[in-house]
């Protein structure tokens, strides 16, 4: 029996490892709302997220990527119920220096370390992350400003459309 095949996502020929910032979207498995609690604001904020355990493992493990590899930079992100948004800025690299990891490669080890981590804590699923996540190669200022905002509103989104 032939395997159906999967959709290529990645832009073809483009080097995952230049400079640059990516938007990525990673999604839990099946959509489990573990990672967090959207609240309504209060003063400035409308909505606002509040992690769960697995959630604060997940947070600080996107920002400890920016301690494991030196050319990298968490903009700006944020951990919904379901999935995390963030814009991942890869800075220029030290010439000379062993094949740089590639977007790809940095998922990889940020998905595995949290669902490590979370398991080690109690999470009794077999897979946190779904197996693949999204991306986008910002390109430019005002690519890189509606992202941003699109980070920023998420959890007003999330809100209003719980409650439809």
């Amino acid at each position: 029996m032939k395997l159906p095949e999967r959709k290529q996502i990645r832009l073809q020929n483009y080097d995952y490892s230049s400079p640059g910032a990516y938007y990525v979207t990673l999604c839990t498995e099946k959509r489990r709302k573990v990672l967090s609690d959207i609240i309504v604001g209060q003063g400035l904020a409308p909505a606002e997220t509040r992690l769960s355990h697995y959630g604060k493992i997940a947070e600080e493990q996107l920002l400890l990527l920016q301690k494991r590899y030196d050319f990298i930079k968490i903009d700006k992100f944020v951990i919904m119920p379901d999935h995390i948004h963030a814009i991942v800025i890869f800075k220029d690299y030290a010439a000379g220096a062993s094949p740089r990891p590639t977007l790809f490669d940095v998922m990889c080890v940020y998905k595995s370390l949290t669902t490590r981590l979370c398991k080690q804590t109690g999470f009794n699923e077999k897979k946190l992350f779904q197996s693949s996540y999204f991306d986008h190669v910002i390109r430019n200022p005002q690519d890189y400003e509606e992202t941003w905002k699109y980070i920023d509103e998420n959890p007003l989104r999330y809100i209003m459309k719980e409650q439809i």
